[in-house]
C-alpha cells in the first residue's frame, strides 16, 4: 500500500479528506451523547465543562481534547471494521497502517519520525507550518483560543433564564472554531495528509461562520451590550477572515506539492 492512499499513488485532496471526515463526525454523534452524560443533548457542553474545569482556559483545552478523541475513536485499528464503506472509501488500510496519520499511536516509531537533536524547532516560529513545529506558534489557533476564553467568562454571567439558543450555538461553535484548527494541524503539514489539515481547517471556517450569525441574531437582547457586542463581533470578523488566509496558504502549498 503506498503511503499517499491510493494504490495508483495519487494523493488525496481537501474534498476526498471532507467525505471522510463527515462520515466520521455522523459516527461520533451517538458516541458524543454517551461520554457526555447527556443522551438527550439537554445540557449544553460548554456549561458541564465550566463546572468541571479550574478556569475557562481549563474548559476550552477540555473541549479541545474530547472533540479530537470523538474523532480518534471511528478511526479504525482494523480494517475489517470498514468493509461496509469498501465502495465509499477503497483504500481505509491508509488510515490506520500510516504513521502519517495524525493519531497513529505507536510511541515506538517516535525515534523514525522525529529528530530528537532538533526539538527546538518547536519553539521556533519559523517551523509553525512544519511536522516539527507547535501549534503553540500558530497564531490563528492563539487567537482563536483567547477568543473562546472570554466568550465563556462572558456567558458566565448571563442568567441561566436569559441563556438563549443562539447563546448556546454561539458558544459551541466558538469552542468548536479551535477545536478544528488543533484537529487540523494534528494532520501535519506532509502532502499526503495535507488535504486532510484542510478540510479539518475549513470546519473551523464554517463553524466561525455559524459563530457570527448566532452572534448577529443575539445582537439585541438583553442579555449582551452594544459595547460586548461590538467588541466580540469584530474579533470574530477578522479571525473568521484569518482563517480563510490560513486555508488557502495550506492549498497554495498543495498545489505546489503537486507540481
Amino acid at each position: 500500500m503506498s503511503s499517499d492512499g491510493f494504490d495508483d499513488g495519487s494523493v488525496w485532496n481537501e474534498f476526498q479528506w471532507e467525505s471522510h471526515l463527515n462520515e466520521i463526525e455522523r459516527r461520533s454523534e451517538q458516541l458524543r451523547r454517551f461520554i457526555t452524560s447527556d443522551p438527550k443533548g439537554k445540557t449544553p457542553r460548554w456549561i458541564t465543562l465550566l463546572q468541571e474545569s479550574m478556569d475557562e482556559l481549563d474548559a476550552v483545552e477540555a473541549f479541545i481534547e474530547e472533540e479530537l478523541l470523538l474523532d480518534e475513536a471511528y478511526f479504525p485499528e482494523d480494517e475489517d471494521d470498514w468493509e461496509d464503506d469498501e465502495d465509499e472509501f477503497e483504500d481505509d488500510d491508509f488510515f490506520f497502517k500510516d504513521s502519517s496519520f495524525p493519531f497513529y499511536d505507536e510511541e515506538e516509531d517516535e525515534e523514525d519520525d522525529f529528530d530528537y537533536g532538533e526539538e527546538w524547532k518547536e519553539l521556533s516560529d519559523d517551523f509553525t507550518l512544519s511536522d516539527y513545529g507547535s501549534i503553540e506558534n500558530l497564531d490563528i489557533y492563539q487567537e482563536a483560543r483567547a477568543y473562546a476564553v472570554d466568550v465563556l467568562k462572558w456567558a458566565e454571567i448571563v442568567p441561566p433564564q436569559m441563556q438563549t439558543k443562539h447563546i448556546h450555538e454561539f458558544i459551541t461553535n466558538v469552542l468548536k472554531i479551535t477545536a478544528k484548527l488543533a484537529g487540523g494541524y494534528s494532520f501535519g503539514f506532509e502532502q499526503d495528509v495535507l488535504g486532510g489539515n484542510i478540510a479539518y481547517t475549513k470546519k473551523a471556517l464554517y463553524s466561525a461562520n455559524a459563530a457570527l450569525s448566532h452572534l448577529q441574531q443575539m445582537r439585541r437582547e438583553p442579555f449582551i451590550t452594544s459595547l460586548v457586542y461590538s467588541k466580540f463581533h469584530g474579533r470574530l470578523f477578522e479571525m473568521r477572515n484569518d482563517i480563510g488566509i490560513y486555508i488557502q496558504e495550506l492549498r497554495d502549498r498543495f498545489q505546489l506539492g503537486l507540481e
